[in-house]
């Protein structure tokens, strides 16, 4: 996990056992982005062992890596993660205290990473704008955790440019998703005041349209941006799978903008290829259910850009 620790060149060496026993080494399984939370979670900021072996427990088998959330502010012991496909010899050596040595040597490069945006300008600059925005970067390939909201992105840029809206449209293809949403953090602290000052932001989040396990659950921070949203998808035949409830932190670059006040409407999937190496070609989305969400999205987003 690239927010905990390394180890050094000659790695960790002790008994493997399961995650919070006494051994020197333990061993966990958790899903994806699950990496801070329950016992893991604890025993990560209570360093109760010199380093933690996790097993990657996706929908389908495969390495489905966690997100680091802390990139810039690292803490715990080394954590490794490793396949599903490991899990029956790793339990087993844990189940017999099997002597283990566990190595994650790293060294840091500096490296640029980048964003992608636009402005599609409207015709009233002193009103204020409207911020589309949506991860560029993701685990593996990744086809349809950010095609779909890729796609949107694109549809909607081209639909404004030729409706002609009144408030400046903002797009932002964010990097650094996995790393604490590092673009997206980016971008704010580059236009200060951004966030409140925005007539909303459209946070086209991961999964949507993916076909494996389809779903797709609304977030924000109104009972306006809501019911914006849920009448376009209504319009062109979508259902809502779950409402976050209200005030509660959003998953997503959405998150960056609650905490800052902002006000924001934001769609997430579901898709049992997330985060993992199978998640792409053709057979990983639904053209049907993307078409549908790019009508929706670009409704909703005319209408809030005053086109």
């Amino acid at each position: 996990m690239f927010d905990g620790g390394f180890t050094v060149s000659a790695g960790v060496h002790g008994r493997l056992g399961n995650l919070n026993s006494d051994a020197p080494i333990g061993l966990a399984e958790i899903p994806p982005n699950a990496a801070e939370a329950g016992a893991l979670g604890d025993a990560r900021r209570q360093n109760r062992h010199q380093g933690i072996v996790v097993v990657t427990r996706g929908v389908r088998p495969g390495f489905c890596t966690s997100n680091a959330d802390n990139f810039l502010r690292p803490f715990g012991p080394p954590v490794l993660q490793v396949t599903s496909e490991e899990a029956p010899f790793l339990v087993n050596s844990a189940r017999q205290g099997s002597d283990a040595l566990l190595r994650t040597h790293v060294q840091r490069t500096q490296a640029q990473a980048f964003n992608v945006t636009a402005v599609v300008s409207g015709s009233n600059r002193s009103i204020a704008p409207l911020v589309v925005m949506t991860p560029r970067s993701g685990w593996w390939s990744c086809a349809s955790e950010r095609g779909g909201g890729l796609a949107f992105w694109l549809e909607i840029m081209r639909t404004l440019r030729d409706a002609r809206p009144a408030r400046d449209v903002l797009f932002v293809a964010s990097s650094g998703h996995e790393i604490g949403y590092r673009g997206i953090e980016v971008f704010i602290e580059r236009r200060p005041g951004i966030v409140t000052a925005a007539k909303a932001w459209l946070h086209l989040g991961a999964n949507i349209g993916a076909a494996q396990g389809p779903g797709n659950r609304l977030q924000a921070s109104d009972d306006e941006m809501e019911s914006t949203m849920a009448e376009a998808m209504a319009r062109v035949g979508l259902r809502i799978d779950r409402r976050v409830p209200r005030g509660t932190v959003p998953a997503g670059e959405a998150g960056n903008v609650h905490r800052g006040g902002g006000s924001y409407m934001s769609i997430l999937g579901t898709n049992d290829l997330f985060h993992n190496p199978k998640d792409r070609g053709p057979e990983a989305v639904d053209l049907k259910v993307i078409e549908r969400f790019a009508s929706a999205f670009a409704m909703v987003t005319k209408s809030l850009a005053g086109a």
